[in-house]
């Protein structure tokens, strides 16, 4: 899966899938191929029976990512810039890849912990939002830039920010446009943990694989439950976490867990 060439980089350990976004030199900023290749990487590990648990990141120091790139993929949406290539082509035939590649969506249910190693930016930040646990470097920012490049985010953070950290702290991210620090984010909720730079993927990394230690269905049923019940009335959402536990509770898992826990040894989840 992994392709030492690729802009999107993925190598797992055991349960665990990193997932990289490789290109430093511009500040990890998404270009149309990225934007095909994370759409399949989510694919994939979605797929993938292997994986529980996924962490996100940028690669080098300088950025987790800037967002869109101001060159190559915004003029490609404005029309601003004629298709070039494959990968501008396939975003203009299929319009899923932008929201596939965001998490914009409620399809991908394996969890995903952010590691946060430098400024996420626009795109960046919204990636961020659609995530489930945010570690963030004490030396990184948030921020979404957008109004100020004369757009909107239309990556998720507008139906996402608000829900997540109230109204007022929503909009003043969202139309004063400045960077927001590791301190204030963990204030606002939302980051779950700031680390040193040093320290950031040995955090992210063993929140994984904690995470890790849940039964495959059990996890991704309850992010299932989590999504599809946000906003509804409750005797709505009620309905909907009953009828994921009862998927749940019919899985071998659900025997195995119990059964471990009374014979004092690790459960020996299979996914099914």
């Amino acid at each position: 899966m992994n392709d030492p060439n690729s802009l999107i980089k993925v190598t797992t350990i055991g349960h665990v899938a990193v997932v990289t976004i490789d290109r430093p030199d511009k500040r990890n900023a998404l270009v149309p191929e990225m934007m095909v290749k994370l759409a399949a990487t989510w694919d994939q590990l979605a797929a993938n029976r292997t994986v529980r648990c996924v962490v996100l990141t940028g690669a080098g120091d300088q950025a987790f990512c800037a967002g869109g790139d101001l060159d190559r993929l915004i003029p490609l949406y404005t029309g601003e810039r004629e298709v070039e290539d494959e990968w501008d082509q396939a975003l203009k035939d299929d319009p899923s890849i932008w929201d596939r590649a965001m998490l914009r969506g409620v399809g991908f249910l394996k969890p995903v912990i952010v590691a946060i190693n430098g400024p996420a930016f626009a795109g960046g930040a919204e990636l961020v939002l659609a995530s489930d646990i945010r570690i963030m470097s004490d030396r990184a920012s948030l921020a979404f830039t957008e109004v100020r490049r004369g757009m909107i985010a239309g990556g998720g953070a507008l139906s996402r920010l608000h829900r997540q950290i109230g109204w007022a702290n929503a909009m003043e991210l969202m139309l004063v446009a400045e960077p927001c620090d590791a301190r204030r984010a963990r204030e606002l909720g939302i980051v779950n943990e700031v680390a040193a730079p040093a320290d950031l993927m040995r955090v992210a990394l063993e929140m994984a694989e904690r995470v890790a230690l849940g039964a495959p269905v059990a996890l991704e049923k309850a992010k299932e439950a989590m999504l599809l019940t946000t906003g509804l009335p409750l005797l709505e959402a009620f309905e909907i976490e009953t009828s994921l536990t009862a998927i749940v509770s019919a899985t071998q898992d659900a025997r195995e867990g119990p059964r471990a826990f009374m014979q004092k040894r690790r459960p020996e989840f299979q996914g099914r």
